[in-house]
């Protein structure tokens, strides 16, 4: 049996697992959300939260208490599953922890702009807000076929903006996911049919930074 190790987490990394998972077999389930299937309309539309989040996001779920069963991940937690898997356990792993920080992120009265120290790193990478925002997106656009791109923090607090194919995460580079954005077609099809440009501008409209601040550290 394979041993694990608990990589070093940061609190609300820590929170998330401890809330995600059982003291005896994994048992993972689909996240409450801090507001209705329709109050992120019209940047998301009820009817895409309806197949994302409860139809694509609860597949994956199930998927992965299943396929955990008997092997060294029954009892572990969805961030040491997502470092140490691969193949299918590692692609229902990743894509219930990037939905996860994907669908909790939003708000339908969010914190446009972020303050404090995650403001202030973010003007000494990016100059300004909007040229990282600008950046955020053309590195969206650059994800070939399915994917994410995410703003992530290294060890020493800087700010990296990423591209990840299928399922990635920036977990699996040692680096702590702070936001994320979901371009598999499935999450903006049906609201801006192919232009994915749109989806990824729309989205700032409900990205609370609130949230992207605690998972900084401020």
């Amino acid at each position: 049996m394979k041993t694990l190790r608990i990589p070093r987490l940061s609190v609300w990394l820590l929170f998330f697992v401890i809330a995600t998972n059982s003291m005896a077999q994994a048992t993972f389930s689909l996240p409450k959300l801090p507001y209705a299937n329709n109050a992120l309309e019209p940047v998301i539309s009820e009817q895409t939260m309806n197949l994302h989040y409860g139809k694509h996001l609860q597949g994956y779920i199930t998927n992965l208490n299943k396929l955990i069963v008997g092997t060294a991940f029954e009892q572990a937690d969805l961030i040491s599953i997502v470092k140490q898997s691969d193949g299918a356990i590692f692609n229902n792993a990743g894509q219930t922890l990037n939905h996860n920080l994907y669908f909790l992120q939003f708000s339908a009265t969010p914190k446009l702009v972020p303050t404090g120290v995650l403001f202030d790193r973010i003007i000494q990478q990016w100059g300004n807000f909007d040229s990282f925002k600008m950046e955020f997106e053309n590195a969206g656009m650059g994800v070939f076929g399915s994917g994410w791109v995410w703003l992530a923090k290294t060890d020493n607090g800087e700010l990296r903006i990423v591209k990840e194919l299928n399922a990635g995460n920036p977990v699996t580079k040692n680096m702590e996911p702070l936001l994320g954005v979901d371009v598999w077609e499935h999450a903006y099809y049906l609201d801006y049919q192919n232009v994915r440009a749109k989806h990824l501008s729309e989205l700032w409209k409900i990205i609370d930074w609130n949230v992207i601040e605690q998972r900084y550290g401020e």
